[in-house]
């Protein structure tokens, strides 16, 4: 719970957390691999209000990606018509833009993500949308709150 503290977390936390397993490995893992869940905050399509879920994810070559049970999920239409989107884990903040895998477009992707998620969940199946940090912003070292003002 947060008792009024302000916490500051520089972004290039988030950059640095990433790195190669092996110079052969075409994954990464990062310091995000014993989190559970990432918090996203995505914009309601008609009321432009803040909406946070709590959800399971799988980070994958420096994004992150989430799996919809259902593409009719609120979260997902919210996503479709704003693509902006923030995402919080491991006590870091930071904006994404957000698309929803095709599965014949992005298909070993598409595929690979499920694979990781049954890995680590025991379930992979549904619509895959992955998150990429802004790249400006990850790399800036401006501080960023983690408190859901800033």
């Amino acid at each position: 719970m947060n008792n009024g503290s302000v916490c500051w977390i520089p972004l290039t936390n988030f950059a640095n957390s990433l790195k190669k397993t092996s110079p052969s490995s075409s994954s990464k893992t990062s310091s995000f691999e014993g989190e559970q869940y990432l918090y996203l905050t995505t914009r309601g399509r008609k009321s432009g209000t803040p909406r946070e879920i709590e959800i399971w994810f799988t980070n994958y070559n420096g994004r992150f990606y989430l799996i919809a049970e259902h593409a009719s999920s609120q979260w997902v239409q919210n996503l479709q018509a704003n693509p902006e989107a923030t995402i919080r884990v491991k006590n870091m903040s930071f904006p994404v833009t957000t698309r929803v895998l095709s599965p014949e477009a992005d298909s070993d992707l598409n595929r690979t993500i499920q694979d990781l998620s049954r890995k680590k969940y025991g379930w992979g199946e549904g619509l895959v949308v992955e998150l990429a940090p802004k790249s400006s912003h990850v790399n800036s070292g401006r501080p960023q709150r983690t408190d859901g003002d800033g």
